[in-house]
């Protein structure tokens, strides 16, 4: 039989990734999207997997422990400092258009000649879905933090493998096209300077709010175990 810990944790590992298969496929999304419009669809959609997140790592937490390697308090280290290009990546994403990947907004607007983060990665959410999960993978090596943390560390790697696929299909010649205006678009204009420091800011500080509520919705607080 499943322990208690582990019959928790499978259940919100399998709500989790069920609710990124089946939601966002045919016919389920396209319903949705008809009903909720696509910004509500978007917004509930995060919330939703923002919740089924917390409840997994909450799962994790509680799972039997299994060591797999020793930590030791330098570990910490590695999530705090990558935590923040992660804070920035997704204060500099979110929010803006990007045909190319997943969770875009308003992507009728986007400029492939002022493509803002898109220049350096096409896939901003699943870059910094990436550092997140592998920089606490460090500090974490029991059984279950190793499976949650790696899982969607491979999670988004495929992840941007396979939209490369479906964009480069839906779009099909126009592809090469916007790819190559989009790396060889300027870097920062003078008068995006204020719009790029505001989200610096906030990326910023959306560091320090994790920070200070990483023990309430993790449970551990990774300054004090230094």
């Amino acid at each position: 039989m499943i322990a208690g810990g582990w019959f928790n944790y499978i259940a919100a590992f399998a709500v989790f990734f069920l609710s990124h298969m089946v939601l966002v496929r045919p016919p389920v999304r396209p319903w949705l999207v008809h009903h909720l419009t696509q910004h509500g669809f978007t917004l509930a959609y995060s919330a939703l997997s923002v919740v089924i997140l917390w409840w997994l790592i909450k799962a994790a937490k509680t799972a039997p422990y299994v060591a797999l390697w020793t930590y030791a308090p330098w570990q910490n280290w590695v999530p705090i400092l990558l935590m923040l290009p992660v804070c920035l990546i997704l204060s500099f994403g979110l929010g803006r258009p990007n045909p190319l990947s997943f969770g875009g907004w308003q992507n009728d607007r986007f400029d492939p000649h002022k493509p803002g983060l898109v220049k350096w990665m096409r896939h901003p959410i699943l870059a910094a879905l990436f550092l997140w999960s592998a920089s606490h993978l460090v500090p974490n090596g029991d059984l279950a933090h190793v499976l949650l943390f790696g899982s969607f560390a491979l999670f988004s790697i495929l992840g941007m493998k396979l939209i490369d696929r479906r964009r480069q299909r839906e779009l099909g010649d126009r592809w090469q096209g916007i790819v190559a205006t989009i790396r060889s678009a300027p870097g920062l204009a003078p008068a995006q300077i204020p719009a790029f420091l505001a989200r610096f800011i906030a990326g910023l500080g959306l560091y320090a709010v994790l920070a200070a509520l990483h023990p309430w919705f993790a449970g551990v607080d990774p300054l004090a175990a230094l």
